[in-house]
């Protein structure tokens, strides 16, 4: 009876959509088979083309197809359609895990959307055997009645091996963390050693007390900082930041790769780098004790935080230290009297620098600049690549201490070029969307709070008063995810648009070349400006890179992102695994209209599904957050404090489920 319907509505949607209208677009595909076309920006309406699986045709996510949409009778009020032509196809390979017969095998895919599995000829096998993360080459595309064929062409890793899965992300993403041949002859040809006629060029700072702060699995050590405390009573704050483009040589082999990489990405216990090892925890490294090239700038900033001078120029250095933001937090917040003797030939530098960034963070504080104290996830995971432990991620005094440093050199950086009118990379954060922020509003009244001023125009210091009045309060995560919802994401441009969420005009990345390529050009520009050497013809030149830079690297920092996430839903999954039925504490962190998510202390987030709710019929309330039952008026709404237990764990969808208790 249901495959008669199934076919009477595939006839009846072909003849009444002969006469309808064409769409072109491209489809993105869900792991339950059905998809949306989201039409190209001309023929853009107001919501994108559901396609039903019957309708998909053998297209794949990101295709760009052909659309006849369903005449109103058909489709209902959403507008509906089947995909006629496949345009373009978006896949040519496909990661995934391959499962072998005596015959023939499948690929099935890791990522969900593409749900058909590829069919695999025996003789095409290429040694892979079952459990193995491989690469596929497909060579006939699905239609309606068959499978897409190919061959494999690469073994990922084999079953069970270490890190495999992470593996097959990366490669899933078309991502290498291996470098072409070309690449990599070029870098073992670059000269390890500083010659005397580059340090007699440079301004030589290896005599003073300068450090390097970061984490203590950190190996690409960007940025060092030197605090001294002038005669008139002011600050001078140094931020050395290495050289990357003195080796890095526009036009060479490494700087195209390292424009195509876009940024260095970072997966618990793998790096996929912007450049080869042997510049980016090597020669380009600040590694203490070896001198190092360096590009700083000094900025003295009075005791309102004001930068009232600065200098930008070539240097030299001598790290003294490779300092670790737990060791400086454990000296300034516990008076740890080992470390300090440890230290004691910079620990009067620490506490300046202490000083320093307590200022520099109340300067901002008052101007309006926005300080999301979101958790983080630290995942640690064992030799196997198993994750043994998922805790939140210290942001402590010394993280915070670098984190205004840097944010005030790359603001000054900024604001000395954009004066300078040549072609430069600044990074952007423009204004919400009123919308947004008018729902945002709606939500945070229901905590009895305020949002003050004007919404179309709203400035981000009148958001800081509702970050500092939740402060410490059952409230203060959700209030701060919903109005990090609101924010547009932050991009590269050639345009200096201003940074919203700082609070800031001027605003560009300048701190870290060895994993940034706008880092990386940012220098050129600066160099070639220091020794003069811009022209008319080289700023037209620099037009074209560097807007060709921002738009590259705004996307590969995006994608890094994407798989940033999945990495760590992944093996946040895989943790939960272990821990099906026991029972935490948590906090509803979102709603739908399918259930709730909770967050619980170590920030793994799972999801209570609204028929696990058995007490009564709950209705979806869009605009307030929450579910409320029919009988009981029951509410579960953002920022509920809930006790939940783990349920279930679906480790191939990345998804856990919870129970309420």
């Amino acid at each position: 009876m249901k495959i008669i319907k199934k076919k009477k509505r595939k006839e009846d949607i072909l003849k009444k959509t002969k006469k309808s209208e064409i769409v072109k677009g491209t489809l993105s595909k869900h792991k339950r088979g059905f998809g949306f076309v989201i039409p190209e920006s001309e023929s853009r309406e107001k919501e994108d083309i559901f396609i039903s699986p019957d309708g998909i045709n053998g297209a794949m996510d990101g295709d760009y197809v052909a659309v006849r949409l369903l005449s109103s009778s058909v489709a209902g009020a959403t507008r509906e359609g089947i995909i006629e032509h496949i345009l373009k196809r978006a896949t040519t390979e496909v990661v995934g895990t391959f499962e072998k017969s005596k015959r023939f095998g499948f690929v099935v895919p890791y990522d969900k959307r593409l749900n058909d599995d590829i069919f695999i000829l025996k003789k095409d096998f290429n040694g892979a055997q079952s459990g193995d993360m491989v690469v596929a080459k497909i060579n006939k595309y699905p239609d309606k009645h068959n499978s897409a064929e190919g061959k494999i062409t690469e073994i990922i890793s084999k079953r069970g091996e270490a890190g495999g899965d992470i593996k097959a992300l990366i490669r899933q993403f078309n991502l290498k963390q291996e470098f072409p041949s070309k690449v990599e002859a070029e870098a073992k040809k670059i000269p390890l050693k500083i010659t005397q006629e580059e340090i007699n060029r440079r301004v030589d700072l290896r005599y003073k007390t300068i450090i390097t702060m970061d984490g203590a699995d950190a190996k690409d050590l960007d940025d060092a900082v030197s605090v001294e405390m002038l005669e008139n009573g002011n600050f001078l704050l140094g931020v050395h930041i290495a050289d990357v483009s003195h080796y890095v040589i526009e036009g060479s082999h490494i700087d195209k790769e390292a424009l195509k990489r876009g940024n260095s990405v970072y997966l618990i216990d793998q790096v996929i780098p912007m450049l080869p090892k042997i510049l980016s925890n090597g020669i380009c490294s600040l590694n203490p004790n070896a001198d190092r090239l360096t590009l700083s700038i000094s900025m003295e900033i009075n005791k309102n935080g004001k930068v009232v001078n600065h200098e930008i120029y070539e240097s030299i250095i001598h790290s003294k230290a490779r300092m670790i933001y737990s060791e400086v937090s454990d000296m300034l917040e516990n008076n740890d009297e080992e470390l300090i003797e440890k230290y004691k030939e910079i620990y009067d530098s620490i506490l300046l620098m202490n000083e320093l960034a307590a200022i520099l963070r109340k300067s901002r504080d008052e101007r309006g600049s926005l300080d999301f104290d979101i958790d983080e996830a630290y995942i640690t995971l064992n030799e196997q690549g198993i994750p043994i432990n998922v805790e939140t991620a210290e942001r402590r005094v010394a993280n915070r201490i670098i984190e205004e440093f840097m944010l005030i050199a790359n603001e000054t950086i900024a604001e000395h070029f954009y004066w300078m009118g040549i072609p430069f990379v600044f990074r952007v954060h423009v204004v919400p969307n009123v919308e947004k922020i008018e729902v945002f509003k709606r939500f945070i009244q229901s905590f009895g709070l305020n949002l003050k001023g004007n919404t179309e125009n709203i400035h981000p210091k009148a958001l800081n008063e509702i970050i500092k009045s939740v402060k410490g309060k059952p409230e203060e995560h959700v209030v701060n995810t919903v109005m990090l919802r609101s924010m547009k994401k932050a991009f590269y441009g050639t345009e200096c648009e201003g940074h919203f969420c700082l609070g800031v005009k001027f605003y560009c990345h300048f701190t870290s070349p060895i994993r940034r390529y706008p880092d990386l050009i940012i220098h050129r520009i600066i160099k070639e400006v220091l020794h003069g050497k811009l022209d008319i013809k080289r700023i037209r030149s620099l037009r074209r890179k560097t807007e060709k830079a921002a738009s590259i690297a705004s996307e590969t920092e995006r994608q890094a992102l994407l798989l940033e996430r999945e990495v760590e839903k992944l093996k946040k999954a895989e943790y939960m695994t272990y821990h099906v039925g026991e029972i935490y504490d948590g906090i509803i962190s979102g709603v739908a209209s399918f259930g709730f998510f909770v967050t619980i202390e170590n920030t793994i987030e799972g999801m209570v599904k609204i028929d696990s709710l058995e007490d009564d019929y709950y209705d979806f309330e869009n605009t307030k957050y929450r579910l409320i039952g029919r009988r009981t008026n029951k509410i579960y709404t953002l920022g509920d404090r809930v006790t939940i237990r783990v349920q279930s764990v679906d480790l191939e969808q990345r998804e856990i489920n919870f129970v309420i208790i």
